[in-house]
């Protein structure tokens, strides 16, 4: 039998790899020889020169599998001097583990596979777990998990269940899970008006304005009033744009840029579709060309409460001896890939330092996340 794997060496371990975007660092191999050595089947699952992680144990297609789902990239150090440990150090210092990727989420990786590891080797289930690590959840996420989705899909492998390690508590390990999220689109608007002198106003057609009265429009307008599960959605204005040096000249083109964040109420195409509507609206007002580019993030989901979200909060319960608040606040996550394949939720560790300099983790909240992630285990298999 393996030694059992310890999740504060093995978290320390991976933050000395420097997996930063879209570099895999060392982290994927070494969680593929700790999986391995527990008889995990390990595959990598490259594309596009993005490194991921396959893992499972268990007969493959087994209708019981359980799944973890999260990533071993990092964001950039930043400014390396403002640090006071070293990012890539994994140093154990004044009760906390510290370096880019403890908190997000290096260690959320580390307490499921320890976890995952223990259980088959000390108990091996009536089911299958399968492990599904990425390094692309912090760059455009188009060759990350969706590319593990994909090669499941070709390959009949599938989740019954999973999990994502997400930092999600705020305070204590499961005093917040997320049982979806909202989704997440950016729009940029381009004007087009015509160039003139400010002395002569009527001579030109400007863009600025039409800019101004466009965002105006957009940042006031109520999208919604929230839901049951889910706080109203939100527009922010992030950058208006011309390029212009001059005081006495109207430009010819002024850009804007918008982030959405909606819930349930909307999709993308419903928000696409009111956004384009007030574009047009603003060029017959104001006679300036305006064309939008949308990129979407993720859609809006939720896993309703039910089997899942039941298995996690009683493990909470046991575990923990507290009772979980189930949210869908925050940014996005890979969850959104995974919402398509089965039913999803997200469950870790407190997310107070995730991408700040001197980036750490208390260090018994990773030894907690391991028995909340080994309670789950033997509660799903028992």
């Amino acid at each position: 039998m393996p030694t059992p794997v310890d999740p504060v060496d093995l978290t320390a371990r991976l933050v000395r790899c420097p997996s930063v975007t879209p570099f895999e660092g060392g982290a994927l191999a070494l969680l593929a020889a700790v999986l391995t050595e527990a008889g995990f089947d390990c595959t990598r699952v490259d594309r596009n020169h993005t490194p991921n992680l396959f893992a499972r144990w268990g007969a493959k297609g087994d209708p019981r599998t359980l799944g973890f789902n999260g990533h071993t990239d990092v964001v950039p150090v930043g400014d390396a001097a403002a640090w006071t440990a070293d990012p890539f150090g994994g140093e154990l210092r004044e009760g906390f583990l510290w370096g880019r990727g403890s908190t997000d989420m290096k260690s959320g990786v580390a307490a499921f596979a320890c976890a995952a590891v223990d259980f088959v080797c000390e108990t091996p289930p009536d089911g299958a777990i399968i492990l599904a690590v990425t390094g692309d959840e912090e760059g455009d996420a188009t060759d990350g998990t969706r590319a593990l989705l994909d090669w499941m899909l070709d390959h009949d492998e599938r989740m019954s269940l999973c999990i994502v390690g997400e930092p999600t508590s705020t305070e204590s390990v499961g005093d917040v899970i997320k049982i979806g999220r909202r989704g997440s689109m950016t729009a940029r608007f381009t004007v087009t008006g015509v160039q003139g002198h400010t002395a002569y106003p009527h001579l030109a057609r400007n863009p600025v304005h039409a800019v101004a009265r466009l965002m105006d429009r957009l940042a006031t307008h109520v999208l919604d009033e929230g839901t049951d599960h889910f706080d109203p959605s939100t527009l922010a204005v992030t950058t208006i744009d011309t390029g212009n040096p001059a005081t006495n000249v109207v430009p010819a083109r002024c850009t804007a840029t918008v982030n959405i964040r909606f819930n349930d109420v909307h999709t993308s195409q419903s928000i696409r579709d009111w956004l384009g509507a007030e574009g047009i609206r603003i060029a017959a007002e104001t006679g300036c060309d305006v064309s939008m580019d949308v990129r979407v993030s993720g859609e809006s989901f939720i896993t309703p409460p039910g089997p899942l979200s039941e298995l996690v909060v009683s493990a909470i319960r046991d575990e923990m001896g507290i009772e979980p608040v189930l949210s869908t606040t925050g940014g996005t996550s890979d969850a959104r890939f995974v919402k398509t394949h089965c039913p999803v939720i997200e469950c870790g560790l407190a997310s107070k330092t995730m991408h700040q300099v001197d980036e750490r983790v208390d260090i018994e909240q990773i030894r907690q996340l391991k028995a909340l992630y080994a309670r789950v285990l033997r509660d799903y298999f028992g």
